[in-house]
């Protein structure tokens, strides 16, 4: 059984109906003109780079990681809710009896300290029956607590697949009218200024220790492709042994369809009054259309900017295999 919610955690936040009104009106009249002058005149590069809008949240401190801790360490957009539900239903052997899955994962670098259960809290590893909590995490890897005991779970997505994704987040759950057009937040995704950091370098802290044994790494094609397979490999990396049952329970409950009609369950909630609340983390988990955004020459700037990442990296993931298409 996992642990209540806490009634100081913070999600699903409620902005009051009447202030909704208001404050679309305000936003449409008044901050979409502001904003995209601004845009215009200092440049959206650096409007929405260091100096602008780029998302301040916490870290570790001086968490030790332990055997227990199982890292759901993914970039941005990159399939990280996936992986935590995967891992996080392998921990509880498929029991689905958590209200939203910050209860029990908590996220340090998250944007307000009581949006998930703190990463000190030994009651989600003490809830389940495997002994095992997961931390999910979008830092670097340097950034994050390693020991040889714990367990670190990544997945790699298509760059171009992450921009589209990240647009349509942003622009759902926090800008609103506010967002900039695709192609300046292009500008942003490929500058150094992008607020969650650099992909190929993402991509290499995780990519480069794939061979040590408390290491996975998964592609969003690979965990789309075999689900099965991918929760199979999962369960190897946190050593827990599903029977048929479990099993089955697991992947139901990490299956897209499950996880997008509970979404609410995943996502931060209205965090702005003109956020939505629906399909705005589970929009629509595929792959390859990213053409929905983008044209055929922006879609190549992402494929050249990110080979040369990797390239500067040191870093010898096939890109062209994985992530080149048509």
């Amino acid at each position: 059984m996992s642990p209540p919610t806490s009634p100081k955690l913070l999600r699903r936040t409620s902005i009051h109906p009447l202030l909704r009104g208001p404050a679309l009106f305000v936003a449409w009249t008044a901050g979409w003109p502001m904003f995209h002058l601004m845009g215009a005149t200092v440049g959206w590069p650096r409007l929405l780079g260091s100096r602008g809008i780029r998302p301040r949240g916490g870290d570790f401190g001086a968490y030790q990681a332990t055997a227990q801790d199982v890292f759901a360490a993914v970039y941005f957009k990159s399939g990280t809710s996936w992986s935590m539900q995967i891992a996080q239903q392998i921990a509880l052997r498929g029991a689905d009896d958590y209200a939203h899955i910050h209860d029990v994962v908590a996220w340090p670098d998250a944007m307000h300290p009581r949006y998930a259960v703190p990463v000190s809290d030994p009651a989600p590893a003490a809830a389940a029956p495997t002994g095992l909590r997961v931390i999910k995490t979008h830092l670097p890897q340097a950034r994050v607590p390693w020991s040889p005991d714990a367990k670190y779970l990544s997945v790699l997505r298509d760059p171009k697949d992450v921009f589209v994704s990240s647009y349509h987040f942003v622009r759902a759950v926090a800008l609103g009218p506010m967002m900039p057009p695709v192609s300046a937040w292009l500008d942003h995704f490929l500058s150094p200024g992008f607020a969650w950091g650099s992909w190929a370098a993402h991509v290499q802290d995780w990519w480069s220790r794939r061979e040590l044994d408390n290491v996975l790494v998964l592609t969003f094609d690979e965990m789309k492709d075999d689900l099965p397979g991918a929760v199979d490999r999962v369960a190897s990396l946190m050593g827990v042994e599903l029977d048929a049952r479990e099993r089955a329970d697991v992947l139901r409950h990490a299956s897209f369809e499950y996880m997008q009609e509970r979404e609410d369950r995943f996502g931060p909630g209205m965090v702005t009054p003109w956020g939505a609340t629906g399909g705005a983390m589970l929009r629509k988990g595929g792959s390859g259309g990213s053409s929905e955004l983008l044209s055929p020459e922006q879609q190549r700037r992402i494929d050249e900017h990110c080979r040369q990442g990797l390239l500067e990296e040191g870093c010898d993931l096939p890109y062209d295999e994985l992530f080149a298409r048509g």
